[in-house]
């Protein structure tokens, strides 16, 4: 059995869950909280980050991307229809692109404000930077979201999926995000209805059921989090 180091709260280790759903694949899930540096943890990826699978005889498989490339090169063969990356260059470079979107650059101008100003910092001590949100960078991701929900809707109504006519890892890059603060109630769903009605669709599928049962302790999830008519 595979072993899924995360947060429930990391958007990447969610991105990792999904695909694993997807895939039909059931890990066994160690909860990592990255700002305590665990010793064992950083033997298994010094950067100290979130997530790292980890099979029998196999090395650690660090981060999203990584792990994504180990299970289509591993699995990805024997899966047929359901393959998450497309068998043609032209096809995985744009999968590729977008998932560098939304890992990278989505990551860095939103979620990690979002999930780190209003999550991470609660149960961080002081000497290590938590307490009280920066609302100042609370109110520059809201800004920063509303530009990257135009490009998701005009993205969801040139194509089935964002990166072509299948679900790839491009859909479940942005969906793991966008989960991670849809949780927090600053999803602004009313900027694109393209990209609401495309978050509807991946949001009602099976892999998405652990994802919309994780609860943080002491913080409800907005009204929109678990409601798949939202």
């Amino acid at each position: 059995m595979a072993t899924l180091y995360h947060h429930s709260f990391c958007p990447h280790s969610r991105f990792v869950r999904l695909v694993l759903a997807e895939y039909g694949l059931e890990p066994r899930l160690i909860e990592e909280r990255a700002f305590e540096r665990r010793p064992e943890f950083l033997i298994l990826n010094p950067t100290g980050q979130t997530p790292v699978l980890v099979e029998e005889a196999t090395p650690s498989v660090p981060g999203a991307a990584v792990i994504a490339e180990y299970l289509d090169e591993t699995r990805g063969l024997a899966l047929g229809e359901r393959r998450l990356l497309p068998d043609d260059p032209l096809g995985r470079i744009e999968v590729r692109r977008l998932m560098e979107w939304f890992h990278g650059k989505f990551f860095a101008e939103v979620s990690n404000w979002l999930v780190t100003e209003k999550i991470y910092k609660r149960y961080m001590p002081t000497d290590l930077g938590g307490g009280a949100p920066d609302m100042q960078m609370v109110r520059a991701a809201r800004q920063n979201i509303r530009y990257h929900m135009r490009y998701i809707g005009w993205l969801a109504g040139q194509r089935n999926w964002l990166a072509g006519d299948k679900l790839s890892y491009a859909d479940l890059a942005a969906a793991a995000h966008l989960s991670c603060i849809d949780y927090l109630g600053d999803v602004p769903w009313g900027e694109d209805e393209a990209a609401k009605h495309w978050y509807a669709r991946i949001k009602s599928r099976p892999s998405f059921r652990t994802i919309l049962a994780d609860r943080l302790p002491g913080m409800a999830p907005a009204d929109s989090y678990a409601d798949l008519d939202f």
